[in-house]
This record gives structure tokens, sequence and C-alpha cells, in this order.
């Protein structure tokens, strides 16, 4: 059984466990309990009432944070030569397509998001294998396969994430960093959950919203009531 740590013993004091914290009061813990020494990741886990295993209760789409999430996420463009210039312009970290192609194939993943043009896809279908586990193969149901790769890159870099239930029917989805004011932490719990409200399948019954908590990096979790969430 692995040791708990001082600073964790410390954290899970400042936690009543018996009590579900409104997201004003639990954004503002998770900034007290934070015990790493570098600005650690606020992070949202959001347990929906689905069945993951069903085509028609997935849930996955795409919100912009009001406040970014504090990360400069690395973008990789892969397109026709074209657009290359459109891309890096934009702020891309890379773009381009044959020498990145054999790059992943090598397993290379050092990169955040990709975005492609559609014309590419059919290029870089074969390396679904290396990028699907890593929730990294393109998508235009999450507006990464576009001709209109500038906007895209704007998009991602101002605070865009992409977020997908997993197969235990829970959202998890990097929200902030502690450095953030607790106000700021809330504004972008509230617009990820909003976002995954309006995607609720009608296929999925009974409560969808079943469970809600926050953590920083090695923190414990602060549950959040869901009543006020869904109003």
């Amino acid at each position: 059984m692995a040791k708990i740590t001082k600073k964790r013993k410390v954290a899970d004091a400042k936690i009543d466990k018996n009590k579900i914290y409104s997201l004003k009061d639990a954004s503002a813990l998770v900034k007290d309990i934070n015990t790493t020494k570098f600005d650690a990741s606020v992070d949202l886990h959001i347990r929906l009432g689905v069945d993951p295993k069903k085509a028609d209760q997935q849930v996955r789409g795409t919100v912009t944070l009001p406040h970014g999430t504090g990360k400069t996420k690395r973008v990789l463009v892969l397109c026709t030569p074209d657009k290359v210039a459109d891309a890096t312009a934009a702020g891309a970290d890379f773009a381009g397509l044959d020498e990145f192609i054999q790059k992943i194939e090598g397993g290379w993943t050092d990169i955040d998001v990709i975005i492609a043009t559609p014309a590419v896809m059919p290029k870089i279908g074969k390396l679904g294998k290396v990028l699907g586990p890593r929730n990294l193969m393109p998508n235009p149901k999450t507006g990464t396969v576009t001709n209109d790769v500038a906007a895209a890159v704007n998009e991602v870099k101002g605070g865009k994430i992409a977020f997908k239930v997993d197969k235990a029917g829970i959202v998890h989805a990097s929200i902030g960093r502690v450095s953030f004011s607790a106000d700021k932490i809330a504004a972008n719990a509230t617009e990820l959950v909003n976002a995954i409200i309006k995607l609720k399948p009608s296929a999925a019954k009974g409560i969808y919203l079943k469970g809600v908590s926050m953590a920083s990096s090695m923190s414990p979790g602060i549950t959040i009531e869901t009543k006020a969430l869904m109003n």
C-alpha cells in the first residue's frame, strides 16, 4: 500500500469528505490544497449517465475556455505546401506533411493537437493506431479537419479543448492552473459543463450529470454539487 505523504495528509484534512461543495467554493479550495511547487493543472472529472458502448450515447465535442488552459499547446498542422505559410503565421509549432508522417510512424508524438486539411486525410489514415489511443487523430467533429488551418490554430492556441467520454462514462478535462483566480477556474468549469449538458444524447435516460469532482495535480478530489450546475 502506498504511503501517504505529510503534504497529502494536510490537503486531505482541508477537505470535508462528507460535504458536497458549490463550484465557487471548490474553485477556491482547489487552490488552497495544492501542494506542488509547480503551477499544477486543475482538472474536472464529470461522470455521466450514459452507456459509452452505444453509438447513440457517445458524448464528444469541443469548447473554448474563456480564460484558456494556462498551457501552451504544441500544434502540428498536416497539410499541403500551399497551406504551410498560413499555419505557421497563425502560430503552429510544426507544419508540413510527409516528413511528419514519417516521424509519427517512427513513434514521435511530442505534440498536443494535430490539425489536418481534408485533402491529406487519406495519407494520414494509416496513423490511426499511433494517434488514436493518444486522442491526437484529426476529426471533423472537433474542428481539427479543416481547410481554414489558420482559424483552427488560433482557436487551439486561444483555449479551445476537445473532450470525450471514456469507457467508464467519465469526461476528464484540464480547465486551468492553480495560479488562476478562483473566479477564472469556476468560469472555465462552467463553460465545460454547459457544453457537455448541451450534448446530452436523446437516448440517455435518467440522471445525466451523475457526479462532478475537481482536483489539481496530485491533490485529492473535491466533490461538487451537480443540481446547481444543471440549472
